[in-house]
């Protein structure tokens, strides 16, 4: 399966939606998604995380290396549904500026990821799209 990008409108406005089927269960997708120790396998922009073994949640604070150079700060700004819902999402500032969405969304086969980028932000969605196969390898392997 490849990854699918389309043009959505949200609460926050327009935004690129990048995303990927999964023959596995939601739950196992939000793991990896939400656990800051799995942030590094599978985001090609993010090589250390602080504090590392920490669950998303609204208000997280911490910081991200980038690309094995600065550590620059996040916040998970707001953390969305829970495990008997359809849909679960959490999104962050990173350097106090809005940045992607991470969502996972329940089908009648598994689930789909979905990472949201700011229109502006567009050359962002290839990095999207790698960090959706690296999943893949991760999730389905």
């Amino acid at each position: 399966m490849v990854s699918r990008v389309r043009v959505e409108r949200g609460e926050s406005g327009r935004r690129y939606a990048v995303s990927r089927e999964y023959a596995i269960p939601p739950e196992r997708a939000w793991t990896v998604l939400a656990d800051t120790e799995h942030w590094p396998t599978w985001g090609p922009t993010v090589s250390a995380v602080r504090p590392a073994d920490a669950t998303v949640r609204e208000g997280l604070t911490g910081e991200v290396q980038v690309l094995g150079g600065p550590w620059v700060p996040f916040e998970v700004t707001a953390v969305e549904g829970d495990a008997d819902e359809d849909v679960r999402r959490w999104t962050w500032s990173v350097a106090r500026i809005p940045a992607t969405g991470h969502r996972v969304e329940r089908t009648p086969d598994g689930c789909r990821v979905v990472f949201e980028v700011p229109l502006l932000a567009g050359g962002y969605v290839p990095v999207c799209q790698r960090a959706l196969d690296v999943l893949a390898a991760e999730l389905e392997g």
